[in-house]
């Protein structure tokens, strides 16, 4: 619709039709020629925008826009405007300007040879015409293809979402259904030696399991945050549970939300490898903080260093996976492996004031 405006120039060629005195025959072959035309035009000017091409439409235009110029005179030779406009629209870009500039000299030949001198301001909007459906056509490209990028920046934030959310899932349940298990098997070694013992890890696993649930729910709505004090909490209670011992500082250094935060999953992360894969008796926990980078480190005295190796770094695992994505996103440092003389350490390094902070 936007191209109907241009009809405009039409007008020289319908006021021909009316006023000039040729037969009636004559009159109906030019008014069908016209409208055969502009239909053909509206057609071909359609595909701005879209990948250019020598078209048959245009072929056919072409030749009732020279046909009907030649036959009836100058008042038709507007019609090379149109055919500018449709080059400038849908020919290759080798093709566009030598079939612009023949529209513009043939309307010119044509003024000329019928001796109607003033109409040659025509031959220059063939020219102008040109430039502004190239010009048009850019734009809607660049329109086009502003709407296909963000499409896809859209499509990659879900997936970015979703792969959050299943990161935090991971961490969430590995960590609680870890415990949940642990508890669960040491309560039914207990139940007929120490029913009394076997109903408070059963109490314990019931805590852990609603702790749990309402855990996910928080995920679910995207609210999550794990502080590292609420953490070496939860993890002191599920090593005490395996009879492992942690040792841990004293004090907890107040430390920015996303920072905290992050090293809470790490202790978290850590503490669940610890029960499932390490056979430790202790675990050291050492948080150090100089007002520019906070360090924490997690390293337990267990054997099984291999079998860690393929859970936790090697060979694909989600767990530390997630982790080192939540440190880099702080700009910060995270790397795990054996210690020498036995055990295995895991090591943040985190900057106090990140640069940037990721969801």
């Amino acid at each position: 619709m936007w191209a109907a405006p241009w009809l405009l120039f039409q007008v020289f060629p319908i006021t021909d039709i009316v006023t000039t005195d040729r037969p009636v025959l004559a009159r109906w072959v030019a008014g069908a020629g016209l409208l055969a035309f502009t239909a053909v035009y509206l057609r071909v000017i359609g595909q701005l925008g879209r990948p250019r091409a020598l078209r048959p439409e245009f072929v056919v235009m072409v030749l009732l826009a020279v046909a009907l110029a030649v036959g009836y005179g100058a008042s038709w030779s507007g019609l090379m405007i149109y055919v500018s406009a449709a080059a400038a629209a849908t020919l290759p870009g080798r093709w566009v300007w030598p079939a612009v500039v023949a529209a513009a000299v043939l309307c010119g030949a044509v003024i000329l040879v019928d001796g109607a001198s003033g109409l040659l301001f025509l031959p220059p909007i063939c020219l102008l015409t040109a430039f502004a459906i190239q010009g048009t056509g850019y734009l809607m490209t660049v329109n086009r293809e502003l709407q296909e990028a963000r499409e896809e920046l859209a499509r990659n934030a879900v997936a970015e979402e979703r792969l959050r959310f299943a990161r935090d899932l991971h961490d969430l349940l590995g960590h609680s259904l870890s415990l949940i298990a642990l508890k669960s098997e040491l309560a039914r070694r207990l139940a007929e030696v120490d029913p009394r013992r076997a109903s408070a890890e059963m109490t314990d696993v019931e805590e852990a399991a609603r702790r749990a649930l309402a855990e996910v729910r928080e995920a679910v709505s995207g609210y999550r945050q794990v502080s590292c004090a609420q953490a070496l909490a939860e993890a002191r209670a599920a090593l005490a549970g395996a009879g492992i011992t942690l040792r841990q500082p004293d004090r907890v250094a107040a430390l920015p939300g996303a920072v905290d935060a992050a090293l809470g999953w790490v202790v978290r992360e850590a503490t669940t490898n610890v029960l499932r894969h390490s056979g430790a008796r202790s675990v050291t926990v050492g948080l150090a903080e100089d007002g520019v980078r906070a360090e924490l480190t997690v390293t337990d005295d267990g054997a099984g260093a291999g079998d860690r190796m393929t859970v936790l770094g090697r060979a694909p695992g989600a767990g530390l996976a997630g982790l080192r994505e939540r440190v880099a996103a702080l700009g910060g440092e995270l790397d795990a492996g054996p210690v020498d003389g036995g055990g295995y350490r895991v090591r943040a390094s985190v900057p106090v004031v990140p640069a940037s902070v990721s969801t």
